[in-house]
């Protein structure tokens, strides 16, 4: 099979396309035909080292190593003990671990999850990761409700488009942050309520302003490093900061004087945290299903390459010249 191989850690340019034997699924594993690749930040970070994995709490990777945690394909072949898929299934499927930038892909198969007959590949690998994180953001690390007012980060990215959706469809007020007019446009059309373009505003004395001095209640946040202070003053009392991302840099050390003020609470979430099991795996892609078929959630593909052409999907990442998803096509 053809995939890219990362042999040591640099730039896009060390994403090499090489031929390496067609993986086996072993027990409790299918192996799946990709069809369609979705490409995230946290490949970025793999590739280049940026952020040490011990520092962000995870095993460092062992190369040569291919890259991808998400994607979408034909399950073609079934290991021992599987039951959960079948040979000929169009499926989806978020795998931390994962191995995805190849034309084949060995994967648990409590992972795989069934497409509808109304959506496609693209529509899976561009929704599975970024779906389930605005999910279960919205609808479980802070619940939101109506009459909540949230600060989305990156609001026209690929998760932040879709956090805006889902969010105004629970009844909240939503304040997005860009770094363009352009991407300002997209976050309101997606919804948001306000727009806070960083690059010239202060977003924190904006959402002061807008929120006549109250604060929000929740923080989305996937920076890190360079919105952590701002994010936390902008938030109301007994206030929601809920990281999920580091693009900007981890937060290494959290000063306690962060916690003397409106009795705010501060998460970590981890998309894998909240798709430990099949069940609530399910939960959140039958949700989202639903809610494409049904015309309430839309989608955005910023970006198709052939799977060789894969550093070029990573530069513009890198870049911030992307608005919704990018996707390698084998």
């Amino acid at each position: 099979m053809k995939a890219i191989q990362v042999s040591q850690f640099g730039g896009p340019e060390v994403l090499e396309y090489v031929t390496l034997p067609d993986p086996e699924p072993g027990p409790g594993e299918a192996l799946v035909d990709m069809k369609a690749i979705g490409v995230n930040f946290r490949d970025v970070t793999m590739r280049a080292n940026i952020f040490p994995a011990a520092l962000m709490g995870r095993p460092a990777p062992l190369l040569p190593d291919i890259p991808g945690g998400e994607g979408s394909g034909v399950v073609t072949k079934l290991g021992k003990g599987v039951s959960e898929v079948s040979v000929g299934d169009l499926v989806a499927f978020y795998h931390p671990e994962g191995s995805t930038y190849a034309e084949k892909a060995v994967v648990p198969s409590w992972r795989l999850v069934r497409l509808p007959g109304s959506l496609d590949a693209e529509i899976g690998a561009t929704v599975i990761l970024q779906g389930m994180t605005a999910h279960f953001l919205s609808h479980t690390t802070y619940p939101l409700k109506t009459g909540d007012v949230a600060l989305v980060h990156a609001a026209a990215g690929g998760v932040g488009l879709l956090l805006v959706q889902m969010a105004k469809e629970r009844g909240a007020k939503v304040i997005g942050t860009v770094s363009t007019e352009s991407k300002a446009e997209l976050a309101r059309k997606a919804g948001a309520d306000h727009t806070i373009i960083y690059t010239k505003e202060d977003f924190s004395k904006e959402v002061d302003r807008i929120t006549k001095g109250k604060g929000v209640q929740v923080v989305y946040d996937a920076v890190g490093r360079a919105t952590f202070e701002k994010s936390i003053s902008s938030l109301a009392k007994r206030g929601h900061m809920v990281m999920y991302g580091s693009a900007s840099g981890p937060i290494l050390e959290v000063p306690g004087t962060v916690f003397t003020n409106g009795s705010i609470f501060l998460t970590r979430a981890s998309l894998a945290d909240y798709t430990a099991t099949r069940k609530e795996t399910l939960f959140r892609t039958d949700a989202i299903f639903s809610a494409i078929s049904a015309g309430k959630l839309q989608l955005r593909i910023h970006g198709k390459f052939p799977l060789k052409n894969a550093s070029d999907a990573h530069r513009q990442l890198e870049n911030r010249q992307t608005t919704g998803k990018l996707l390698l096509i084998p």
